[in-house]
């Protein structure tokens, strides 16, 4: 597990996401959490930089955890999150912009209904407190991802891939917003052409491998 949290962390470093020790990214395994150590090099963090917890928030193994990870563990003591088993918070540039301007960030794209629709702003609060916790679960409620006032975003999966594919699919959103917002106010998809984006989904397995 410390493994495969170095591994996605060195991923989202070498896309952009991750800059220097900017950023965290965890994994749960029943009760135990392996999330990336405080002030570690994500582009170069190696497992043995990556710190086992428990639920409870009482280190097993390794050094000092990411100071948000009062985040990581609400998530997963959460039940409405039951299913999610990764998260991770970036400060990846274009999420970070919009986080500074907007309250949310609407449907521009039908890519963007796999993270739940449109998504929330978590009102600013002091990194690593329980308030700034709180405000981003409010804001995931119903969701797989939220931005974080004049800070950054976060992501939830169903496993190491899923949550770190999230964090990549929300910067490449968030990037498409801010270059059409340069040459005017970006069409947003109504409820009705979302709904229809789903049910043709749904009807084609869109996003499944089929054999042809």
């Amino acid at each position: 597990m410390r493994e495969t949290v170095a591994t996605a962390a060195r991923r989202l470093a070498e896309s952009g996401v991750f800059v220097g020790t900017a950023g965290n990214i965890s994994a749960r395994s029943d009760d135990v959490v392996a999330i990336t150590a405080s002030g570690a090099q994500l582009g170069a963090i190696t497992a043995d930089q990556v710190t086992l917890v428990t639920l409870s928030g009482e280190v097993v193994d390794g050094p000092r955890p990411s100071s948000e990870i009062d985040l990581h563990l609400g998530v997963y003591r959460r039940p409405e999150f039951a299913a999610m088993t990764s998260v991770v918070h970036t400060h990846s540039r274009f999420a970070t912009a919009l986080s500074v301007v907007r309250d949310h960030l609407p449907v521009i794209h039908y890519q963007q209904l796999s993270l739940g629709g449109a998504l929330r702003v978590a009102p600013f609060a002091t990194f690593g407190t329980p308030e700034l916790a709180d405000a981003v679960h409010r804001a995931l409620s119903g969701r797989l991802a939220a931005l974080m006032a004049n800070h950054g975003a976060v992501t939830l999966g169903m496993g190491v891939d899923n949550a770190a594919d999230n964090a990549l699919l929300l910067e490449w959103l968030c990037e498409i917003y801010w270059h059409a917002s340069s040459l005017g106010t970006p069409r947003e998809l109504t409820e009705q052409q979302q709904r229809a984006v789903v049910e043709h989904a749904l009807q084609i397995g869109y996003g499944t491998v089929r054999q042809a």
